[in-house]
């Protein structure tokens, strides 16, 4: 290993080991989303718990209400395990929180898979949304707080591609066995829930600690171990946990304390909040939730030839588009730019899939035209706003308030993404407004809104340290000057503190010299 620099991705491989098995908690998530929208177009499903109907294409259907709450208590379940995270955190860490979110993952899927009462069904959606929320903003945390610079964006694409990864999992799970008239039919998808967890919980065991957390807490020669681990053999670990340190020091005199209130006392945190909030919500904001959450019951409505494997379609080319985004435009693309244009190009195709959908309905051409835009939104959407949305929510957020800041802005973003889910059976259900497609007709705006906003508002960090992030955001530099801003350092501002107080002690010595001096002239004169 001597003859390989300390930058390079070798050298670096026990942090890519440790983002390996953090990523497995988007996989999760992804298979249990891409999964259940499935879930709702099978028979053997809608035996137990929808009804026979003339007015859907297979002979059954959901009510709108179960609909509703199957899909959108997950996204309930994470907006309140999110909101909770930053107390959470203070006590069991980023792996233990993990480690519950295994636990409780389980549990939950032991009661969805033994039940055909709708109730406990609902229990096991809403329990499971708790273990979500915990997996998305643990994992992430760990992967931000641990990783260099310059791996940051990449473990981040990363980490959405396994996102997407898990749904077309959970989408061809779900087209192999739609066909099944029985339970089977959703109890195979359903098993596939217990593997994760258990992977992911032994994983856990072979990796640190977050070193940023540690030293957070007072911990710092335990942090200074986790980046030994961390880091290439030759790196300067005393050097970046100095800066870490000096950081949050700086960040503590800076402030009023560490807690909820505090993401909003004074004005820098509370712009980083209002910030990283923001940044989170634009993945609801692009739509994103009604194609990803329905697609299957959506297609099926919409009359598209062979429903479930247009699912696996979408999914694969979500996937496409990461891998185009990691060995593409992650090196050579700004962040600001791709959100503005990928929101500007998701309204306007489902802008054109609502209008041809209204006017001309349920023709085989029509299918066939929402399914490519439908892709080319999925493209636009994994490759331009998924990664840096979260990204950003989680880059923005202060060292201390960060487990509060960016658990505030999963849940705002899991709070829409339940509004989402909740309100659109209302339009696309035939029993209720039957809008199918029409749904876009609501998005078109919310997207060129959406884009509005990062082009006053979203600051550009990327290749940025977080210490660096910090210095940007105290220097209340506005959102268009921070590309181009040179950092000095936390610990050179510190220093640069300490020199000023000394200058400032031998002003004070100079003038009181000064005045005993005079005083001693007037007295001799006298």
């Amino acid at each position: 290993m001597a003859d390989i620099k300390h930058d390079s991705w070798r050298a670096h491989w026990k942090v890519f080991a440790a983002c390996s098995v953090l990523i497995l908690s988007p996989f999760q998530y992804g298979i249990d989303f891409g999964m259940i929208g499935g879930l709702q177009a099978m028979v053997g499903f809608l035996r137990i718990f929808g009804y026979q109907t003339k007015k859907t294409a297979i002979g059954w259907n959901l009510t709108t209400e179960r609909q509703q709450l199957i899909s959108s208590l997950m996204t309930l379940g994470a907006f309140i395990s999110s909101a909770l995270a930053g107390v959470a955190a203070k006590y069991l860490g980023r792996r233990g929180c993990l480690w519950v979110a295994c636990v409780t993952c389980c549990v939950a899927n032991i009661i969805m898979m033994t039940t055909e009462n709708i109730g406990a069904l609902y229990v096991g959606r809403l329990v499971i949304g708790l273990a979500n929320g915990y997996f998305m903003v643990f994992s992430q945390l760990y992967i931000q707080e641990s990783s260099p610079a310059k791996y940051r964006g990449l473990f981040l694409t990363g980490f959405q591609f396994f996102t997407s990864f898990g749904t077309l999992i959970g989408t061809i799970v779900d087209w192999a066995t739609a066909k099944r008239p029985d339970k089977s039919s959703y109890l195979i998808p359903l098993g596939l829930i217990y593997v994760i967890p258990a992977v992911l919980a032994v994983g856990m065991l072979f990796i640190p600690e977050s070193p940023r957390w540690l030293i957070l807490q007072g911990r710092y020669e335990e942090g200074k171990k986790s980046l030994v681990w961390l880091r290439p053999d030759d790196y300067d670990v005393d050097a970046e946990a100095a800066e870490i340190r000096a950081a949050i020091e700086r960040e503590k005199e800076m402030s009023t304390g560490v807690g909820p209130l505090d993401m909003i006392k004074n004005p820098v945190d509370r712009r980083r909040t209002i910030l990283a909030v923001c940044a989170v919500t634009l993945q609801a904001a692009s739509g994103s939730m009604f194609i990803i959450a329905y697609k299957a019951y959506f297609f099926t409505m919409a009359k598209v030839s062979d429903p479930f494997a247009m699912t696996n379609v979408l999914s694969t080319v979500g996937l496409l588009a990461i891998i185009t985004n990691a060995l593409i435009i992650v090196k050579f693309g700004r962040r600001r730019v791709l959100l503005m244009s990928g929101l500007m190009i998701c309204g306007v195709l489902q802008l054109i899939i609502a209008v041809v959908y209204h006017e001309q309905p349920g023709k085989k051409t029509t299918g066939k035209i929402i399914v490519a835009l439908s892709s080319l939104y999925m493209f636009s959407y994994n490759g331009m706003i998924a990664t840096y949305a979260w990204l950003a929510g989680g880059e923005i957020p202060t060292q201390r308030l960060r487990s509060y800041t960016f658990g505030l802005a999963a849940a705002i973003g899991f709070l829409f993404a339940w509004l989402t889910t909740f309100t659109a059976p209302y339009f696309i259900n035939p029993a209720s407004l039957n809008w199918g497609p029409r749904y876009g007709f609501i998005w078109f705006p919310s997207c060129i809104i959406a884009a509005t906003w990062v082009f006053f508002f979203l600051p550009e960090v990327k290749g940025r340290t977080l210490e660096e992030i910090d210095e940007m955001f105290e220097a209340r530099l506005s959102a268009r000057k921070f590309a181009g801003y040179v950092c000095v350092g936390a610990v050179n501002l510190v220093d640069g503190d300490m020199r000023k107080d000394i200058g400032d002690e031998k002003d004070i010595m100079v003038l009181q010299s000064e005045q005993v001096a005079a005083e001693t002239t007037v007295t001799s004169t006298a």
